[in-house]
């Protein structure tokens, strides 16, 4: 009986669904145990399949695509962000790379809101203390967070997501300002009545509420350095659903115990799954163990985008998520 399709190997237990149709498209070799591989595993899954089907937490760097075997022509990322994988190492050895782009916009523009209310609103605080037994009632002054309707949030990226919380941050009535790398058309700038400032620094020193929705990149690397966190002004939280590499973390949580900002939410950590230990004894921090995009819709349609992927590069056509060096 032939082959059906190619040999691929997933490194992360998926959704049921999606590995039953991988199952039944391709010859795939899936992770029962979801147990992370590590790096020698990672070599002889590359020396050994024609698609691998990595996640955010497979680091693929370039010491690792030197072992790839010549039959690994596809690295399918079940994810959106790509700084997981050497792309331009990758391509030079003639490997395609792709990602799941879209598919969770929403479910972590959602995830952004929720961590700015949380903060502002010290829900964390106030669930704790409603489980204490320590609640004694109502009282006029306990309590107390910060209205967001009126105040100013920046966004750190209008791509898809940042433009998805730009929408909700609206309906919230909040201002809503800008930093991206071009400015957006002026069709959706208007939308969203967004105010766009090609100073980074200018736009920090102005607004309330900081949401960081840029990828990781080499050149996003502590975007949000220790100088910029200073030109926050000291009531202003920061709330990071993107990528903990894009903060100097170990300067906000510096500027988080010494109350030199509001707070902060932060979903992803420089160093995850560790998180610095200073960060989870403060109480003007909300912390989650990134979870953003952690929907069943969300996981379904990662896994339908990594098989269209799959699919149309065995077919012998470009895949519609293809990642190029250029487009980091």
């Amino acid at each position: 009986m032939p082959r059906k399709g190619p040999s691929v190997i997933v490194t992360r237990k998926l959704p049921d669904s999606i590995e039953t149709r991988m199952m039944e498209l391709f010859d795939a070799k899936l992770n029962h145990d979801d147990v992370p591989l590590d790096r020698a595993a990672l070599t002889a899954a590359l020396q050994s399949c024609e698609v691998l089907v990595p996640t955010v937490t497979d680091r693929i760097d370039s010491a690792l695509l030197a072992h790839a075997g010549e039959q690994l022509k596809l690295i399918a990322n079940y994810g959106t962000g790509v700084d997981n994988i050497d792309v331009e190492a990758a391509y030079k050895r003639g490997i395609t790379v792709t990602n799941t782009p879209g598919v969770l916009t929403e479910d972590t523009a959602d995830m952004t809101m929720a961590l700015i209310l949380a903060v502002s609103r010290r829900l964390v605080e106030g669930e704790k203390l409603a489980r204490s037994g320590e609640w004694t009632g109502w009282a006029p002054t306990s309590m107390l967070g910060h209205r967001i309707h009126g105040k100013r949030i920046g966004i750190l990226g209008m791509g898809r997501i940042g433009s998805a919380v730009a929408r909700r941050a609206k309906g919230f009535g909040l201002a809503v300002h800008y930093h991206n790398r071009r400015r957006v058309h002026e069709t959706l700038e208007s939308e969203l009545e967004a105010t766009y400032w090609e100073s980074l620094d200018q736009m920090l020193s102005r607004v309330d509420i900081v949401s960081v929705n840029c990828p990781h990149t080499p050149a996003t690397f502590h975007l949000l350095s220790a100088r910029r966190l200073k030109l926050l002004r000291p009531h202003a939280i920061v709330v990071n659903t993107s990528r903990g590499e894009v903060i100097d973390e170990p300067a906000l949580t510096r500027m988080l115990r010494a109350k030199e900002i509001g707070g902060a939410g932060l979903d992803v950590f420089e160093h995850e799954p560790q998180i610095n230990p200073r960060l989870l004894a403060l109480d003007n921090v909300v912390l989650l163990p990134h979870m953003g995009s952690a929907t069943l819709e969300g996981r379904q349609d990662m896994g339908e985008k990594v098989i269209i992927n799959i699919k149309t590069f065995a077919d012998g056509h470009r895949p519609p998520d293809r990642v190029l060096p250029s487009m980091l």
